[in-house]
């Protein structure tokens, strides 16, 4: 994980650093650069909960307005030794959940609708396991750095590309550099970025995943509630995105224990999240350790 954040800070140095080479100096471009991530990653992260729940439409609940997902949120959080953390629903047909908030003190769990009438008790519980783990492991601040500075990086991209079409590829070539070095940087630098902030975002799933299972001691449980997820996704009545009035921000897809944007089977390599497959195999031999059956 570490080394895939590191790889981040040199992509977005590297763009910085083509771009100063065209434009003006190099390290202030790059020092700017890693100036305007780090503002950014702090907003995004210490605004993150009220953020997301606006983003997802989602609605704060207390206990009785639906005691079952309070009491399951409730368990789980007292077996990780946790505070409470708010509990919110989305009202739409899909199940899915997903967690927010800059830590355990801050926290916010939601839930759709969806998942409340398709899930069992187990099931739903360990998919709440999953929730806390991010809670736990405070992901909400790995996954918030990875995007923005993925999103620096595509946008200073996009200006220096009209800054060379403006500036009629060359008007603006203060020290020499290669306009080709630089449309190199700013196309293949930002699709770089784009598959190091996935595959950060696909370890901090596997990693909950794990967590779940372990906290809720049903491995089993929590790969049946991903088929089942996985399965309404692909599903066009259920999906997000149908219904425009009630359906959360595509910018919210790798939050959820499952991307519910998707129509269909994506390569892996370019999704949010591991596919239900290998999770669900990665959970049968977290089974096996724990002496559980996964079936």
């Amino acid at each position: 994980m570490a080394a895939l954040f590191f790889v981040l800070t040199g992509l977005l140095m590297l763009v910085g650093y083509a771009i100063g080479l065209y434009f003006g100096d190099p390290l202030v471009f790059m020092f700017l650069g890693l100036l305007l991530a780090g503002g950014i990653n702090f907003g995004s992260y210490y605004w993150s909960d009220k953020l997301v729940v606006r983003m997802t439409r989602a609605k704060l609940i207390q206990e009785s307005d639906n005691p079952t997902l309070y009491g399951i949120v409730r368990k789980v959080a007292n077996e990780a030794n946790i505070p409470m953390p708010k509990v919110g629903i989305v009202n739409n047909p899909q199940p899915n959940a997903f967690a927010t908030g800059r830590g355990p003190s801050k926290a916010v769990v939601v839930a759709t609708s969806g998942i409340l009438t398709t899930l069992n008790p187990g099931e739903l519980e360990a998919v709440i396991g999953h929730e806390i783990g991010h809670v736990v492991h405070k992901d909400v601040l790995l996954s918030s750095v990875a995007a923005t500075m993925a999103g620096v990086i595509s946008y200073i991209g996009n200006i220096a590309m009209w800054s060379m079409m403006f500036g009629g590829y060359g008007g603006n070539n203060k020290n020499g550099g290669n306009p080709l070095f630089l449309i190199a940087a700013i196309v293949l630098v930002p699709m770089g970025a784009m598959f190091v902030q996935l595959g950060i975002s696909r370890s901090v799933e596997y990693n909950a995943d794990d967590y779940g299972a372990k906290l809720t001691h049903n491995p089993g449980a929590l790969a049946s509630a991903l088929v089942k997820i996985s399965n309404q996704a692909k599903t066009k009545s259920q999906g997000f995105g149908r219904n425009s009035n009630n359906s959360p921000s595509p910018a919210t897809a790798s939050l959820w224990i499952v991307n519910p944007f998707r129509g269909s089977s994506l390569i892996e390599l370019f999704s949010t999240h591991p596919s239900t497959e290998h999770r669900v195999e990665r959970l049968r031999k977290i089974g096996e350790e724990m002496g559980v059956y996964v079936p």
